[in-house]
């Protein structure tokens, strides 16, 4: 391949990957064309980009970028994940993706990116296990409306209570 024509692919790999700042790098070699087209429409209902590069075009594309680290040592072609509504849902579908699916044996997550530091395989697996972000909000609200509904039905309990006595006595006079 010319130098120009791998100046012209790094640039138009480098304009799709702008604004990505966390990947998953994954192995598709071996997976026929029926498979990955099903595998990409099945990743964009959940908002997730899957493109198949290069590494050595990528590495150059993504130099000096928070995606940089992801391609170091890598060799062949590799599909670049991203998306999702965070970074934490995107490993748990490639991780699902992985381990689930027959027809997908040779999708296997190579490694990625995230904050700009490498990522292992087995780190990948890891993160998989983290709670996503709507997991965590979930969290988060229940911890933040506990305090308040404990602190109301202490206010409204020995109110109760009272209109509680005021009723049996009033029950009894008549």
């Amino acid at each position: 391949m010319s130098k120009f024509v791998k100046d012209m692919l790094t640039k138009d790999l480098s304009n799709r990957l702008e604004g990505v700042e966390d990947c998953v790098v994954a192995n598709v070699i071996g997976i026929d064309s029926n498979t990955t087209t099903a595998l990409r429409a099945r990743l964009r209902e959940k908002g997730i980009s899957l493109m198949v590069v290069k590494n050595s075009l990528a590495r150059r594309a993504t130099e000096g970028t928070s995606l940089g680290p992801a391609f170091e040592g890598l060799t062949g072609n590799a599909a670049v994940v991203w998306g999702a509504s965070d970074f934490v849902s995107l490993v748990k579908e490639v991780t699902a993706l992985d381990k689930q699916d027959a027809e997908l044996e040779h999708f296997k997550a190579l490694g990625g990116v995230m904050d700009g530091e490498k990522l292992t395989p087995e780190k990948v697996a890891e993160i998989s296990k983290w709670p996503s972000r709507e997991e965590q909000l979930a969290t988060l609200v229940g911890q933040i409306l506990g305090p308040g509904s404990q602190l109301v039905s202490q206010i409204v309990g020995p109110g109760s209570q009272l209109a509680g006595q005021v009723k049996s006595i009033a029950d009894k006079e008549e």
